[in-house]
C-alpha cells in the first residue's frame, strides 16, 4: 500500500509538472498569451518570476530537511535545478524576439510595420517616455551579446535571427 501511495504521489507531481510546462495545455499558454507584444519593466519581469516560482513550489512540494527533519519550502536555486527548462522571462524574451523577426521581414504596407517605424503626431506627455517595445528588443539583443548595428537588418537573415532567438531563450544568468 505504501509503495502504491508513493507511486501515485510521483504521478501526481509529474502530472502537475506537465500541466505547467506543456505549451499546449493550461497554465503557461494562458499566462503568456500575447507576450510577443509586451513591453516588460523590471518589476513586471520580477513578478512573472515570482509567479513561476510559486507554481513550481506547488508542483515540487516541500522537502523534509535532513538535519532537523522539518518540512521546508524549496529555495529558488533548488527550483532552478529541478526545472531545467528556460524560465518564464526567457520564454517571453524569446517569443518577443521571434515576433520582432516576423515584423522586420514584413512589407512596408503592413499595419504592424507602419506602427513600428511610424512616428506619432502631437504633443508628448510630460515625464520620462515609457519603455517602447523596440527598446526591449534592443535590450534583449545586448543581453545575449549582440548590441551592434540595426536589428531590423539582422532579422532579414532568418538563420542568424533564429540562432539569436535560441540564444536568448537558453541564456543563463549566473
Amino acid at each position: 500500500m505504501i509503495y502504491f501511495y508513493s507511486k501515485t504521489k510521483e504521478m501526481h507531481q509529474i502530472l502537475k509538472f506537465i500541466l505547467f510546462c506543456s505549451s499546449t495545455l493550461i497554465i503557461l499558454p494562458v499566462v503568456l498569451y500575447g507576450c510577443e507584444t509586451w513591453s516588460l519593466t523590471l518589476r513586471e519581469e520580477r513578478r512573472l518570476r515570482v509567479f513561476e516560482n510559486r507554481v513550481l513550489r506547488k508542483v515540487f512540494e516541500p522537502k523534509r530537511d535532513e538535519v532537523t527533519g522539518e518540512w521546508r519550502k524549496l529555495h529558488n536555486e533548488e527550483l532552478n535545478d529541478l526545472y531545467s527548462l528556460p524560465n518564464i522571462v526567457r520564454v517571453v524574451k524569446a517569443r518577443r524576439m521571434r515576433w520582432a523577426g516576423h515584423v522586420a521581414r514584413m512589407g512596408q504596407d503592413r499595419g504592424v510595420q507602419r506602427v513600428l517605424v511610424g512616428k506619432p503626431e502631437g504633443k508628448r506627455p510630460l515625464g520620462r517616455p515609457r519603455r517602447r517595445w523596440e527598446d526591449n528588443i534592443k535590450m534583449d539583443l545586448q543581453e545575449v551579446g549582440w548590441g551592434r548595428g540595426d536589428w531590423m537588418e539582422l532579422a532579414q537573415d532568418r538563420g542568424r535571427w533564429r540562432t539569436l532567438v535560441g540564444t536568448a531563450r537558453d541564456f543563463r544568468v549566473p
